[in-house]
């Protein structure tokens, strides 16, 4: 199969994983719902994606049996767009305008807590051996 090909078929698997993710983030949004200025819906989406995308990239066994365009759909689509890296950051502007101490416990929340997530699932992915 040529290179084109190959890649018109993981824009695909990448793009019908973009469905769900956005879907997914986008719900998200009505479940947790602005309480006192704060995004919760915002923060709850990326520490999921951190521990997600973490534990996908690190269960070996997974990885080998699936297929590497499933895998490319679930990690860039679906987590890729069910997190957000820019909503975080206008987000966090957003709240410096109402509370400097809300801002920077918004962006502290989101930095440690992701890499905590990370971690979790990292770990979690290597205890188990990567079953799932």
């Amino acid at each position: 199969m040529s290179n084109s090909m190959n890649f018109k078929y993981d824009l695909i698997a990448v793009g019908i994983g973009g469905i769900f993710g956005a879907i997914g983030r986008y719900s998200v949004s009505f479940l947790f719902m602005e309480m006192n200025g704060f995004p919760y819906a915002t923060l709850t989406v990326n520490m999921i994606g951190c521990f997600l995308l973490s534990y996908l990239l690190n269960n070996k066994p997974f990885k080998t049996k699936v297929n590497p365009r499933v895998f490319l759909g679930l990690s860039t689509g679906l987590i890729g767009s069910f997190t957000t890296f820019s909503t975080f950051s206008i987000e966090t502007i957003e709240l410096l305008d109402a509370s400097f101490f809300l801002a920077t416990f918004y962006a502290f929340l989101s930095v440690v807590g992701g890499l905590i997530f990370c971690y979790i699932g990292f770990y979690l992915a290597s205890r188990r051996g990567g079953s799932i």
